[in-house]
């Protein structure tokens, strides 16, 4: 079955971006490369709010994944424009949709709000973290509150130059809680 996987750059303190949404804080040493992750997903879903991020960041266009890129937005109609598609449909059931399908695995990018949703429904199967040696103080988490414990298993970890470490982490799911 496809996975669903959060992948994002944080900070020491959990943090993806300043209170203003400025990730300058961010960055790629050159002996890390984010070639072995894109050869895992050929599907992007983010919200509204990540999607305008980038497009600020990259000056109005975003940069070709080669993957469909469906973004969840209360303010945009549903359908396909600019090479994304907007839906307005709950994340479980997008999903849903995108595992009937066959392929690889399914990139949740960005947004703590997103992910939260994401979180509480239970549809985030595996997390790779490219956590960057900065402690901001104050900015956007990258998990807001809000959803039940989740479990995770640490299935890698790599260090990079510059103090990059790049974390991978499996969702466990237990068999029920036991009766006694």
């Amino acid at each position: 079955m496809r996975k669903v996987v959060l992948g994002v750059g944080i900070s020491l303190d959990g943090l993806i971006a300043r209170p203003d949404g400025a990730v300058d804080f961010l960055f790629m040493p050159r002996d890390y490369s984010m070639a072995p992750f894109f050869a895992t997903v050929d599907t992007a879903v983010m919200g509204r709010k990540t999607l305008d991020a980038g497009l600020k960041m990259s000056g109005g266009s975003l940069p070709k994944y080669n993957m469909p890129m469906y973004v969840f937005s209360k303010s945009k109609p549903p359908g396909e424009r600019d090479g994304v598609i907007f839906v307005k449909e709950s994340p479980a059931r997008l999903i849903a949709r995108l595992r009937e399908r066959r392929g690889k695995d399914i990139w949740l990018m960005g947004g703590g709000e997103l992910a939260r949703t994401f979180l509480d429904a239970d549809l985030v199967d595996r997390l790779y973290l490219g956590v960057v040696p900065v402690l901001l103080g104050k900015g956007i988490p990258l998990f807001p509150s809000g959803f039940p414990q989740r479990d995770f298993k640490l299935i890698e970890n790599k260090s990079y130059s510059r103090g990059l470490i790049a974390l991978t982490y499996e969702r466990t799911r237990g068999r029920g809680k036991r009766r006694s």
